[in-house]
């Protein structure tokens, strides 16, 4: 059996979660997320804690196991505590500023850009050149941050563009005549 499957995930009080035939739903406080269950695996539920079992001794069987064991503990996280993701904009005349479902992005281009945020999705911007994604969804929260960031990666030569907030950029030397 798959390592990752093997351990069993804590349920936090105030989460509720359901098993049906194909399918399993987390609510919590911070929304509800339901995932398509495959139907090499087993979800039980032991008191606190559900477990993932693979239903035969297959390799795929145990590949699954540990796949949704980590998409429904990321499902249990997100509806209890949520994911965020950081993103900082670097460069001259760069900004960024939240307008309810939209986020209104300078990033030196003729036009500025407006980004329509997903449902599930919101976006805080604390100063100027700091986005701020959260959500239930781990996937669509780190969706929204790439494809922000896509508008303008970040450039070698002086770093300019969005980039997250734990990102190294490795500055490249310039070119010598």
């Amino acid at each position: 059996m798959s390592r990752v499957g093997k351990n069993p995930i804590p349920v936090p009080a105030g989460v509720d979660v359901n098993v049906a035939a194909d399918l399993i739903t987390v609510k919590g406080s911070n929304g509800t997320l339901s995932q398509r269950l495959n139907p090499l695996i087993s979800i039980e539920r032991e008191g606190a804690e559900l477990r993932v079992k693979p239903v035969d001794e297959s390799r795929e069987a145990n590949a699954m196991s540990g796949t949704y064991r980590a998409l429904v503990a990321n499902m249990v996280q997100g509806v209890s505590k949520g994911f965020e993701r950081k993103l900082q904009l670097v460069g001259t005349g760069y900004r960024a500023q939240a307008q309810g479902a939209s986020l209104n992005l300078s990033l030196g281009f003729s036009h500025p850009v407006v980004y329509k945020l997903p449902d599930g999705v919101k976006a805080e911007t604390p100063t100027q050149t700091e986005i701020v994604i959260k959500g239930a969804d781990k996937q669509a929260v780190g969706q929204v941050a790439a494809e922000i960031r896509a508008f303008r990666e970040p450039e070698p030569y002086k770093g300019k563009g969005v980039r997250y907030s734990d990102e190294r950029v490795v500055l490249k030397e310039v070119k010598k005549k």
